[in-house]
């Protein structure tokens, strides 16, 4: 749906080409401009920072409110109405809100999750929903900065970490854009990756209402386990100079063998593994042996690799989360012989509430991390009836190559959804779809064909085949449900020339080669 109103009063007054456009850029200024003093009588616990009009062709800038939190300095092609705002969620937490409000609204509504620990706003993710029409939300997740510090002894800006921020911001988020247009909005949709997948399905379980259509990637589910599995890598791996420890050139080589065994299940040769459930690698094989002392590991290392590649388990033997899918290189992360920060913070300032803990994780820990009341965080709710009985829809997309969060739990955690309800993946296909992105890694980047639309930096184009934000929309509006997702590669980071293209296979499924035929065009695989 669009704005149509000043064109009508252009048509009607007969004012011509530049005239009308610059009036009609007035109006909506000045209609910004009085936004303000409407939403600090409308909402309560609000404080307005502002409400700016932001001309197309402006070079709009937000600083960092933190120093893990990047900055936006990006140009915009379009003229939108920016809201800021602080919401209070209780006497000692709040959280901060951006809504952008675009002239060209196409009468859609999308909130926008977060990253790591929660506490940057994602302007990239609004900057990207708003340029496609939508009025678009985003918060701070209830604190600044993406650090666990803040949860120290305040379980208020806990909880809103956990669910209360992002359904706070979706509901302010659609009271300011009715304000705002002066009418409500069509469709309401969620676009979020990581921590922002778990907001994802945290919302679909808790507040189905809320949105008619979730994209959800590399969810952070199962985030209690999630926290201990990334944190017990550093006592796996130890310190650089260690015996058990991998250097970056050990881990590439570890990476390259991986490929070597298992590249070729999928039926060719490139560097990308199509299904990582194929793969039990086995590092035995860069044993040195007695005569080769490079390039090669001892018999410790290949057992701390195994380690890696291997599920976290209770002592109980019951397994706490998957292994990490073959094919991931995190060497700037789980490997880097340093402990992960944010399972740190979770046991420092969540846990114990003690800044001096740590930071080598003990099954101790995990045990003890189970009895603290975390608000939900863990997101494992297998049924989702209430969100399928209220029409809405569910993307899930995980990159096969994520060096962060395993794609191995996004595909137990839809076998877990089927059990639950006691659904096949056929009717599981009429509301909640999950495809695995080969070559992908965290949310983006990676070897093979990534650009899935997701965000603008893993854009290829905007027709619902190959872009997951259109794909999406069309689902919730004509009923035309993703079969596949479309994944491009380019040559350059310019993407001048498309290198390859492929189907991405929708769950259960997996990308085979046929075996003939050019393997850089998507007809030369299929799903099976």
């Amino acid at each position: 749906m669009k704005l149509l109103h000043t064109s009508l009063v252009c048509l009607l007054t007969a004012t011509q080409g530049a005239e009308c456009s610059q009036a009609s850029k007035h109006s909506f200024a000045k209609k910004c401009e009085g936004l303000a003093s409407t939403l600090e009588r409308q909402l309560q616990n609000t404080k307005v920072n502002f409400t700016d009009f932001v001309a197309a062709g402006t070079n709009l800038t937000a600083p960092s409110t933190h120093e893990t939190c990047a900055a936006f300095d990006s140009a915009l092609d379009f003229d939108l109405c920016r809201v800021k705002l602080y919401k209070s969620t209780s006497e000692k937490s709040g959280i901060t809100l951006e809504t952008w409000l675009p002239a060209d609204w196409s009468g859609r509504f999308l909130s926008v999750g977060n990253g790591g620990l929660g506490g940057c706003i994602s302007y990239t993710d609004i900057a990207y929903a708003a340029a496609r029409g939508f009025a678009a939300v985003g918060t701070n997740n209830g604190h600044d900065g993406n650090t666990g510090l803040p949860f120290y002894k305040n379980r208020e800006v806990l909880e809103d970490f956990a669910y209360r921020a992002l359904h706070t911001g979706v509901v302010v988020g659609k009271e300011i854009t009715k304000a705002f247009y002066g009418k409500k909005h069509t469709k309401s949709y969620y676009l979020g990756c990581s921590t922002g997948g778990r907001q994802g399905f945290k919302e679909a379980h808790d507040f189905p209402n809320d949105f008619d259509g979730i994209i959800a990637g590399a969810p952070a589910f199962d985030f209690g386990n999630l926290q201990a599995w990334s944190g017990r890598f550093y006592s796996i791996t130890g310190t650089p100079g260690s015996p058990t420890f991998l250097t970056s050139d050990l881990w590439a080589l570890v990476v390259k063998d991986v490929l070597k065994q298992c590249d070729g299940l999928d039926g060719h040769l490139d560097g990308i593994i199509e299904d990582p459930d194929l793969c039990q690698y086995r590092p035995e094989s860069l044993i040195c042996g007695k005569k080769q002392t490079k390039n090669c590991l001892t018999g410790t290392q290949a057992r701390v690799v195994r380690d890696v590649f291997s599920p976290l388990y209770h002592a109980t033997g019951t397994m706490l989360y998957p292994r990490l899918q073959p094919g991931a290189n995190s060497t700037a992360s789980l490997w880097s012989g340093t402990p992960f920060q944010y399972s740190v913070d979770w046991w420092r300032y969540v846990i114990y509430n003690d800044p001096s803990w740590g930071p080598e994780l003990t099954l101790d820990d995990i045990e003890v991390a189970k009895k603290v009341d975390t608000f939900g965080i863990n997101t494992w709710n297998g049924n989702l009836s209430k969100l399928r009985d209220r029409g809405s829809k569910i993307l899930h997309y995980h990159g096969l190559e994520d060096p962060v969060i395993t794609s191995d739990n996004s595909a137990r955690y839809y076998n877990h959804v089927s059990r639950t309800m006691g659904l096949r993946s056929e009717e599981l296909d009429n509301f909640y779809r999950y495809f695995r992105i080969s070559g992908m890694s965290h949310c983006g980047g990676g070897t093979g064909a990534f650009n899935i639309g997701n965000s603008q930096v893993d854009l290829a184009g905007e027709e619902p085949e190959g872009n997951v934000l259109s794909a999406m929309v069309q689902w919730v509006e004509e009923g035309i449900a993703p079969d596949y997702v479309l994944g491009t590669s380019f040559t350059d980071a310019s993407k001048s020339k498309v290198a390859f293209e492929r189907k991405h296979c929708k769950y259960p499924l997996r990308n085979m080669y046929k075996g003939s035929g050019d393997p850089n065009a998507t007809e030369s695989w299929q799903c099976v």
